[in-house]
């Protein structure tokens, strides 16, 4: 049996050349075209419009940073152990994305792709949102895209990028439809469940047609370069090894004997 042929239209390389999506790297991309659209032409094996640049650098860059996060505090703590893999404190730090942090992104892309297959035969968006709202109740499941710890009444960094969506035409069907079931579930629910940044990003890779399978990879390459940031304030600036002792002293204070104890 003929073994199928092994290929990646991707890139191809000789001693003294490049050549990446049939640009040349050194003459045509390098001083020449952006990190947005570099990662766009990687993604879309072309260059971008000058709308669909400024609608995936802000659906890329929104989520770049949040703050001491549970993967920036991996990141940061593992750097703190093997400050010579640099690497592996990234690592640490993407693998924590996950449903509640940054990874629920492809679950949202997935419900708006698959209750929306055709963005040209749209429903009835109110109908489709409560349709969607009321399964999700019945099989007690989360609603992937809504509701946030901390934003609230409104996760300001949707809007935001809503609003750059109406700016360039993006304004479509899956972001009404993202709206909707955040509205829906608010009243179903009784309680502050707004469309988060992962419901909007969604939304909006949607809108550009990015499958719903690797809307995480975007996450994760957006977060990867906010913790080479808390790498870089960790060396500078540390603070997890402080974090580590306060929390083991203060975890395990109760369990010390009183004589045992040091005086104030």
């Amino acid at each position: 049996m003929k073994q199928a042929e092994i290929r990646s239209d991707i890139a191809w390389a000789t001693p003294k050349k490049v050549v990446i999506h049939g640009l040349d790297l050194c003459e045509e991309i390098v001083g020449k075209i952006d990190f947005g659209q570099m990662a766009f032409l990687q993604l879309f094996a072309r260059l971008p419009e000058e709308r669909e640049l400024r609608m995936f650098n802000a659906m890329m860059v929104i989520l770049v940073e949040h703050g001491i996060t549970p993967s920036s505090l991996a990141t940061r703590m593992t750097y703190a152990g093997a400050p010579e893999a640099v690497q592996a404190a990234v690592a640490a730090g993407l693998l924590g994305l996950g449903s509640v942090f940054v990874g629920s992104l492809d679950n949202a892309a997935r419900l708006l792709q698959e209750s929306l297959p055709d963005p040209d035969n749209v429903p009835d968006i109110d109908a489709l949102a409560r349709q969607i709202v009321d399964d999700h109740r019945a099989r007690k499941e989360i609603l992937p895209g809504i509701g946030h710890p901390f934003h609230k009444p409104v996760d300001p960094r949707a809007p935001a990028l809503f609003r750059v969506a109406r700016d360039v035409g993006y304004d479509g069907p899956y972001i009404r439809l993202m709206t909707a079931i955040g509205k829906e579930a608010e009243q179903k629910l009784n309680r502050s469940l707004p469309v988060n940044v992962t419901g909007a990003m969604a939304a909006v890779a949607s809108e550009m047609g990015v499958p719903w399978q690797i809307c995480r990879g975007l996450a994760v390459s957006a977060r990867a370069v906010g913790l080479v940031g808390h790498i870089l304030e960790e060396m500078r600036q540390p603070l997890a090894t402080t974090l580590y002792l306060r929390t083991e002293h203060e975890a395990s204070a109760h369990l010390i004997p009183k004589a045992d104890q040091e005086e104030p």
